[in-house]
C-alpha cells in the first residue's frame, strides 16, 4: 500500500507555510519523497518535533511528527501539537524575514496552524466536531 501526505489546505497566510501531520515514519518517508527531499532526517527523536523542508516552488514546508501517541491523554497530545505549531510559526515568521510581528498576529496564526493539525489529528483518529 502506497502512502500519500494529506497537505493541510487551510494557509495560514499567503503564501504560507505548507503543512502536514505524519503520525509514523511510513507517512514521513512518503512526503519526504513527495518533496524530493535530497537527505531525509530521522523523522521522530522526541514525542513530537518539527522538520522543515524547501518546498519546489520555494514555500516553506513543515511536516510535524509524533510517535507514542497512542493511548495518551487528549489533553496531553493537544499540548504536543499546540508546541509544534509555535516551531511552524517560527519558521515561518523567519522565513518571510518577520522579525517583530505583533502579538496579536502571532497568536492568531499560531492558533491557525494548531487548529489545523488538531483538526487533521482529530479526522485521522475519526473524531467528529
Amino acid at each position: 500500500m502506497q502512502l500519500t501526505t494529506n497537505w493541510l489546505d487551510r494557509r495560514i497566510a499567503a503564501p504560507g507555510p505548507y503543512l502536514a501531520l505524519c503520525l509514523s515514519e511510513d507517512e514521513f518517508r512518503a512526503a519526504t519523497l513527495h518533496l524530493k527531499a535530497p537527505e531525509i532526517p530521522r523523522w521522530c527523536s522526541k514525542d513530537a518535533m518539527t522538520h522543515t523542508f524547501e518546498h519546489e516552488d520555494g514555500g516553506v514546508c513543515c511536516i510535524v511528527c509524533m510517535k507514542g501517541w497512542y493511548g495518551r491523554d487528549p489533553i496531553e497530545v493537544a499540548g504536543l501539537l499546540v508546541h509544534e505549531a509555535v516551531h511552524v510559526w517560527q519558521k515561518y515568521a523567519d522565513d518571510i524575514g518577520e522579525r517583530f510581528e505583533g502579538a496579536e498576529q502571532e497568536a492568531y496564526a499560531i492558533q491557525a496552524i494548531a487548529q489545523e493539525l488538531l483538526a487533521e489529528f482529530a479526522r485521522r483518529m475519526g473524531v467528529r466536531a
